[in-house]
């Protein structure tokens, strides 16, 4: 049997190691999809109920495995819905490589049906991007494709015309202007700094006496050396969002996020810190970090390019973090004066006292904060963790407790909505032993979740999805109420009301309603122990304010007034406000 383009490329991919392709047909790709059938499904193509949630999957499955997630898209709208997936995958440093149909080459420049300039949808998005015109170019465009993406930690173009996906494929030949390709392979190498560059951060380091940390995603595979970085210079351990899930929280001196939705603990370790030691972070909201000329800074990244950003670091060390953290410990000096790490510990304890009392503050009718405080004390030691982005992510980011081994993303830099369900949709097929669950606000959720249940019935995958049913965008709304000094704006925030937990029954999942913060606990535990893909509808209350960590009573107070001039829910935000904010001054 003739092979074509379109088998070539689903072997290939089976070559690199792909199992799995998320994606979604169109005629632009038809080629490759009957080649799917020819090979028998192998690598799987994972139907999803729209392109962007393709990308976003292929995203999920990137965070969760560390391959090069795969998306595949027809030509001009399904190319163009791939976009925020792949920029989700760009700005939080994701392999993902996209291959795109597009329209046949006898046609182009014809302005016909479907026809995208797909170069400049795609030039900023993509770290590698190239049209495959004749079979010869492949192998080499796939292989270099992965190889980016791997290479980039970044997203990857691959754009091939139909009528070439149906052509014979032919190798390239050993002639002038053919390029050939080495087979698949995953090259490793750890980069190391230079010993000079290692001591001169030792010193900066062993000179401090309130020496703090902050870790990202670049530390993941580092946690072991962060620990003991931290145990020989008696510093705290703050956490970027997508580093979360880095150290668990149940480690005294691990002060918890950082940034607006960040904790106390963080935000006084910066304030009061004289040295700052960034591992694998490019953290961006500098405010959250120490004064300019407080304290000395050192920062480990693998990526050049992100040295020194954030803050004014004065030694920079380009390397792995592991590798460069193991050079780091054995010049370091263990600090015998344990009074910073002390208070550290003091205020991450009283931290979660306050979290606790604040999640059990009376609310219409549950209150958000519950929600993710209930589920910590259930979290399953291997669970997976999605989170949405909306007023959601901050009970996420304050709240869940990361235990065990457990791991947690959410779109930390797009900041993107509708990305926990496919998240957890990827996650699935990267880690399919361990338990799923997607925090998701109910903005998000009618916007493309409630279509991606069907994806998860569709595959088996057993997922709890808890829906911060408010029937508000909450977060905007807050956003309004305190950057703007402006009241809720109904028109605009105000969702329509539905049951999540009725729609997930009509599709065949088990939908469990929540009224009652009393009923948490148990439906917790039921959502967990079932063998399938669970909503938990939970009806919270819109007024619970995401008070940020730095927030004075006077601030709270100027928001307050803003709001008295004019929102429906005026007294009831005041209410609320008061409430929790108080729970800090309790003994």
């Amino acid at each position: 049997m003739t092979t074509t383009v379109g088998d070539f490329v689903v072997q290939r991919l089976r070559d690199w190691g792909v199992r799995q392709v998320f994606a979604y047909p169109g005629d632009g790709i038809n080629g490759i999809v009957a080649a799917f059938g020819k090979a028998d499904n192998d690598p799987k193509f994972v139907q999803t109920r729209h392109e962007e949630m393709a990308a976003f999957a292929a995203v999920g499955f990137a965070k969760f495995s560390g391959d090069v997630g795969v998306c595949l898209a027809t030509s001009g709208p399904g190319a163009i819905h791939l976009l925020n997936g792949l920029y989700d995958a760009k700005l939080d440093h994701v392999p993902v490589v996209a291959i795109v149909g597009q329209t046949a080459r006898t046609a182009m420049g014809g302005s016909y049906q479907q026809e995208v300039d797909l170069h400049s949808l795609f030039r900023d998005v993509a770290s590698f991007l190239v049209d495959v015109t004749v079979p010869e170019q492949l192998p080499n465009a796939l292989d270099r494709a992965m190889r980016t993406a791997q290479a980039d930690r970044a997203p990857a173009v691959l754009i091939i015309p139909n009528d070439v996906q149906e052509q014979e494929y032919a190798a390239p030949k050993h002639e002038f202007k053919y390029i050939p390709s080495s087979p698949p392979s995953r090259p490793s190498s750890s980069v190391v700094p230079a010993l000079d560059d290692v001591r001169r951060a030792a010193e900066v380091l062993n000179s401090g006496e309130k020496v703090a940390i902050l870790i990202g995603q670049g530390a993941r595979d580092a946690a072991e050396e962060v620990r003991a970085v931290a145990d020989l210079l008696g510093a705290g351990v703050a956490k970027a969002l997508l580093g979360k899930d880095v150290l668990p929280d149940d480690l005294p001196y691990v002060t918890g996020s950082i940034g607006l939705l960040g904790t106390r603990p963080s935000y006084e370790m910066m304030r009061d810190c004289d040295r700052l030691l960034i591992v694998g972070s490019n953290f961006p909201y500098s405010q959250f970090l120490p004064q300019y000329g407080k304290a000395r800074g050192v920062q480990i990244d693998v990526d050049g390019r992100a040295i020194g950003m954030r803050y004014p670091t004065e030694v920079n060390l380009v390397g792995d973090a592991r590798e460069t953290l193991r050079a780091l410990i054995p010049l370091l000096e263990e600090k015998t004066d344990r009074s910073w790490r002390t208070t550290i510990e003091e205020n991450v304890e009283r931290w979660w006292e306050v979290m606790e009392r604040q999640s059990q503050v009376p609310a219409d009718p549950v209150n958000p904060m519950r929600i993710v405080s209930e589920l910590s004390k259930r979290l399953p030691h291997n669970a997976i963790i999605t989170a949405d982005s909306g007023s959601a992510t901050n009970w996420y980011a304050r709240l869940l407790k990361i235990r065990g081994n457990v791991r947690s993303t959410l779109s930390g830099t797009l900041a993107t909505m509708g990305c926990a369900v496919p998240y957890a949709l990827g996650a699935a097929f990267a880690q399919p032993d361990r338990p799923l669950i997607a925090l998701v606000g109910d903005g998000a959720m009618q916007m493309n979740g409630m279509a991606e249940l069907l994806t998860l019935r569709r595959y088996g995958i057993r997922c709890v999805v808890c829906v911060f049913h408010n029937n508000d965008l909450n977060q905007v709304t807050w956003e309004l109420r305190a950057m703007g000094g402006a009241p809720k704006f109904e028109e605009s925030q105000t969702l329509p009301d539905i049951s999540y937990a009725a729609f997930a029954r009509s599709i065949g999942l088990q939908g469990i309603e929540v009224n009652d913060p009393a009923q948490l606990g148990t439906a917790w535990e039921t959502a967990l122990a079932f063998d399938g893909s669970t909503v938990l509808d939970v009806r919270c209350d819109p007024n619970v304010p995401p008070i940020p960590p730095h927030a004075t009573f006077e601030q709270i107070k100027d928001m307050t007034e803003a709001v008295l001039r004019g929102d429906p829910d005026a007294w009831d935000v005041l209410r609320r406000g008061l409430q929790t904010k108080i729970q800090e001054l309790l003994p």
